[in-house]
C-alpha cells in the first residue's frame, strides 16, 4: 500500500480503542504506534461487558484464553423490579447461542490484557506514554502530531505519520480540533455511582442483574473477577443510578459519596441479595453523569479520523461502549485494507461505522434493554406484582431485547436460539 511508505498509523490514546486498533494494524501488516497522554497506564476504573459482537474481534486476535482467565463468563440477563421480583431471565453470550462468549470484566484487567499483547507483538516501544497529542496538522504528504509531556507540558518533537486517529476519548483533543464549539455534552437526567465490592456469588455468580427504576432507584450488579480471596467471593461491580437534577462534569475517575444515593436503596433486602450491604462494601464510590453527545455529521478529514469515545461518546447503557470501539478498529483495520488511498480508506471506514453508532447513540437514549423495567414500573404503578404474566408478556420481553440487539450488532454472532 503506498501509504505504509509514507510512515506509521499514529495511533492517539491506549484506551480500549487504541490498544485493539493497534492489534488489528499490526495483524494486517500496517506499522502503527500509540501515542498515550498519561506518563503510566494502571488499572483504574471498574467493570465493563464485551458482548459477542465484539469479543468476535477479540477471539480472531487470538485474545480470547487470556481474557477468559481474567473475566467471568456471563451466563445471563437477569431483570428484577426494585421489591425484588423476577420479570424476565434470558441467556447471554455462549449461553444464548451466540459462537462467542460475553465476558464481565474490570476495565484495568481488560486494558492490561491487550497492552501486554500490544508489547509483545509490536515490541516494547509500540505505546509512547507522556505523549499528550494537543493537535495535529497535515499536508497532501501525510500528518503531524502535536505532542507535549503531560507532566510537565514540555514540547516533543512532532511526530510525522500517514494517517492518524482519535482515539483519545471523552476529552479528545483531536475531536476538539475537527469540531471547535461544539459545546458541552448532553445530559439525559440520571447521575450514576459505581464501585466494586468483594462478595459472595449472587444468583448463578455469573448474572448480570438489572432492577428498579430510575425514578427511584435503578441497580446494575455482575462480577468481574472469580474468587478473589479463596473463599469463594467475587469481584462484584454495581452501579446505582438515579434521576437527579444535579452533575459534575464528566470524569471517569470523578470520586462521589454513598451518602448522595444509598438511601434510594435502604429497603432493598431480597432473599438472593442484601444491596445496601453491597453498596456500603466498597472502598471507592465513582460518580459519572449519564451523558452522550448528538452523533457528529463526520469523523474524516483527510488523513485524521475518529474511533471509541472520540468519535462517538454514548450514555453508558447497554455494555455498548467498548464494543462499538471494537468494532471500530475492525472496520478500519478492514478498510486500509481494501484501499492504498488512506483518505479513501478513511472516509469508507466513516460511512461504515458512524451511521452505526449513530443508531446505538439514539437507541441508548430511547430504547435500551433496561426500557423492559420501565415499562414494568409504569404499568404497575411502581408495586409488587401477583403474576409478571399480568404486567406483560414473554413475547413482548424478547422483543425489546432483540430490538436493542438488531440495533447494536449483537445478532451477528449468533450460532442458534
Amino acid at each position: 500500500m503506498s501509504y505504509r511508505a509514507a510512515g506509521e498509523v499514529a495511533v492517539v490514546g491506549a484506551g480500549i480503542g487504541g490498544l485493539v486498533l493497534a492489534l488489528e494494524l499490526h495483524d494486517a501488516g500496517i506499522p502503527c504506534r500509540i501515542y498515550e497522554a498519561v506518563p503510566e497506564i494502571r488499572p483504574l476504573g471498574v467493570g465493563i461487558n464485551i458482548l459477542p459482537h465484539a469479543t468476535r474481534i477479540l477471539a480472531r486476535l487470538g485474545l480470547t484464553d487470556a481474557l477468559a482467565r481474567v473475566a467471568v463468563t456471563t451466563r445471563e440477563s437477569v431483570f428484577f423490579n426494585r421489591f425484588g421480583q423476577l420479570i424476565h431471565r434470558e441467556p447471554a453470550g455462549r449461553y444464548a447461542g451466540n459462537e462467542h462468549p460475553q465476558f464481565s470484566v474490570h476495565r484495568g484487567d481488560l486494558q492490561q490484557v491487550l497492552l501486554d499483547a500490544v508489547r509483545e507483538r509490536l515490541g516494547p516501544d509500540a505505546v509512547r506514554l507522556d505523549h499528550r497529542c494537543t493537535g495535529v496538522s497535515q499536508d497532501r504528504g501525510g500528518v503531524r502530531l502535536h505532542v507535549q509531556r503531560s507532566s510537565d507540558r514540555t514540547p516533543l518533537p512532532d511526530v510525522p505519520a500517514a494517517v492518524a486517529v482519535g482515539c483519545d476519548g471523552i476529552h479528545s483533543a483531536v475531536r476538539a480540533q475537527l469540531h471547535p464549539g461544539e459545546g458541552e455534552p448532553r445530559y439525559s437526567g440520571v447521575n450514576m455511582w459505581r464501585g466494586v465490592t468483594v462478595a459472595p456469588p449472587v444468583l448463578t455468580g455469573a448474572s448480570m442483574i438489572r432492577a428498579g427504576w430510575l425514578s427511584h432507584g435503578k441497580l446494575v450488579v455482575y462480577p468481574i473477577r472469580r474468587d478473589v480471596d479463596g473463599h469463594g467471593n467475587q469481584l462484584v461491580n454495581w452501579v446505582a443510578e438515579l434521576e437527579t437534577p444535579r452533575h459534575s462534569r464528566r470524569d471517569w475517575g470523578r470520586r462521589g459519596r454513598i451518602e448522595d444515593f444509598v438511601g434510594a436503596f435502604a429497603d432493598w433486602h431480597f432473599d438472593w441479595l442484601d444491596v445496601p450491604a453491597l453498596l456500603r462494601g466498597t472502598e471507592q464510590v465513582l460518580e459519572y453523569p449519564m451523558v452522550d453527545q448528538d452523533p457528529l455529521p463526520r469523523w474524516t478529514f483527510g488523513r485524521v479520523t475518529l474511533l471509541g469515545d472520540a468519535a462517538h461518546p454514548m450514555v453508558p447503557r447497554g455494555s455498548n461502549g467498548a464494543g462499538q470501539a471494537i468494532l471500530d478498529a475492525a472496520a478500519l483495520r478492514r478498510c486500509l485494507c481494501a484501499d492504498d488511498d488512506p483518505e479513501r480508506a478513511l472516509r469508507a471506514y466513516e460511512e461504515e461505522r458512524l451511521p452505526a453508532t449513530a443508531r446505538v447513540v439514539h437507541t441508548n437514549r430511547s430504547t435500551p434493554p433496561d426500557i423492559i423495567l420501565r415499562e414494568v414500573w409504569a404499568r404497575t404503578g411502581d408495586r409488587p406484582f401477583a403474576r409478571v404474566e399480568d404486567v406483560i408478556g414473554p413475547d413482548e420481553l424478547a422483543a425489546i431485547s432483540r430490538r436493542y440487539a438488531e440495533a447494536t450488532g449483537h445478532t451477528s454472532g449468533r450460532t442458534g436460539s
